[in-house]
């Protein structure tokens, strides 16, 4: 069975010399590598599809948009890869269907 890694760099702002202090918890997300099946199915259920608190309000006649505010999150990018890369494992890996998984 062959595990799924994931290795790109981050380009965050136009300076790269600029000290970014969750740079290692980046790194740290990034090597997870996906090698059970529970552990992939755990991290697409905790890990939602789409943000959560995006939604329409309607109040006094008025409808008020709250925007998606899950790309506030400094480590969103990492958060979606490592989701992606428990998908493809639970797809690719062992074989499932991973429709539940899929918004």
């Amino acid at each position: 069975m062959t595990t799924i890694s994931h290795n790109h760099k981050h380009l965050r702002g136009a300076k790269s010399d600029r000290f970014d202090i969750l740079s290692p918890i980046r790194r740290w997300v990034d090597q997870i590598q996906i090698s059970d099946r529970r552990i992939a199915h755990l991290i697409c259920q905790v890990i939602p599809c789409c943000c959560p608190f995006e939604r329409n309000i309607k109040l006094f006649g008025h409808t008020f948009h709250i925007p998606p505010l899950c790309k506030l999150n400094p480590l969103y990018d990492e958060f979606v890869g490592l989701r992606f890369r428990s998908l493809s494992y639970l797809s690719d890996e062992c074989g499932e269907d991973i429709t539940k998984y899929i918004c």
